[in-house]
């Protein structure tokens, strides 16, 4: 018997390295966070472009997109990713982002409509519980 619950779908998610920032050693304890949390978890490497994350993430049809930045360049990366969901259809998409971000930059990201911003110092717990969250506040695509 198949079974067609919602509720108990498997949460997908992408975790993301746009740009030259090099450090992927918190996005990969957050990775192994959300896989032991029962999520299903892609994550794109280092040095990727904003094109390339944007089309994986269609492909993959994830629920969130996460995007971890250290090197200073959210306020031009975040416009560009929402831009290209937009531009793809794809505004259904919830998008994270995690990493050194000042807090005057992270109201303007939630204004721009980043969905949620977790910082360096999160702990895994609340990244999970955040993302649950976030998925059954938005509901079914």
């Amino acid at each position: 018997m198949q079974n067609n619950d919602k509720s108990a779908a498997v949460i997908r998610v992408m975790l993301a390295k746009i740009g030259l920032d090099g450090h992927d050693r918190g996005i990969k304890v957050v990775a192994r966070a959300l896989r032991d949390a029962g999520m299903d978890v892609v994550y794109t490497g280092l040095h990727r472009t904003p094109e390339e994350v944007v089309d994986a993430a269609i492909q993959e049809d994830v629920d969130i997109l996460g995007i971890s930045l250290l090197s200073g360049a959210h306020m031009h990366i975040f416009p560009k990713v929402l831009q290209l969901l937009k531009d793809k259809e794809a505004e259904d998409m919830i998008v994270t982002g995690g990493g050194v971000i000042p807090d005057d930059d992270v109201k303007e990201l939630y204004q721009m409509g980043v969905h949620k911003i977790l910082l360096q110092d999160t702990p895994p717990q609340e990244i999970i519980d955040s993302f649950r969250q976030l998925v059954a506040e938005r509901g079914d695509r």
